[in-house]
């Protein structure tokens, strides 16, 4: 499902989008804040998006890229994982291009993404960030989610424990 908000436009991710995800996947500062460190190796990331078209294939997800409707330049990527149908919940996660940082994108790509989990029937949604990712945080409280758990030393990243911060959102 194509999603349209007033500047952005959310379409499913295919395995075409791999180069354009390369870019944020091998950036070391936009990587800073997720779970896994930059990946280098071009042919990586395209095994990494042909396994998550399949897994939208067999509904565990939902993925789509972040485009300016105006120009079409590629911001970012958006995500449902976790899609638990029986429980009506499923975690997002969303990525932005740092030139698009500050701009309002990831939350009105998120807002979109909430609108269109409540009409598809999910009843909740969680989040985790990296505690001190204080721009994701923002977003999160922004558009409703609250902090509901603390994760300490969740995630093993350059050589270090950190802590995750977890958010829960009702529709």
């Amino acid at each position: 499902m194509i999603l349209e908000t007033e500047r952005l436009t959310l379409a499913p991710l295919t395995v075409d989008d791999a180069p354009l995800i390369y870019p944020f996947l091998s950036d070391a500062e936009v990587m800073s804040n997720l779970d896994q460190e930059p990946i280098e190796d071009p042919d990586e990331v395209a095994g990494r998006v042909a396994a998550q078209v399949d897994q939208m294939g067999a509904g565990d997800a939902a993925y789509w890229c972040i485009r300016h409707t105006t120009s079409g330049a590629f911001l970012g990527y958006c995500e449902f994982i976790d899609i638990d149908k029986r429980h009506d919940r499923a975690e997002i996660r969303f990525v932005v291009d740092r030139k698009g940082w500050g701009q309002g994108f990831g939350a009105e790509a998120v807002s979109a993404l909430l609108a269109y989990g409540a009409s598809s029937g999910l009843k909740s949604l969680v989040a985790s960030t990296h505690v001190g990712d204080n721009r994701a945080e923002h977003l999160l409280q922004k558009l409703g989610f609250k902090a509901e758990g603390y994760l300490k030393g969740a995630v093993h990243r350059d050589g270090e424990r950190r802590d995750r911060r977890l958010y829960a959102l009702e529709l």
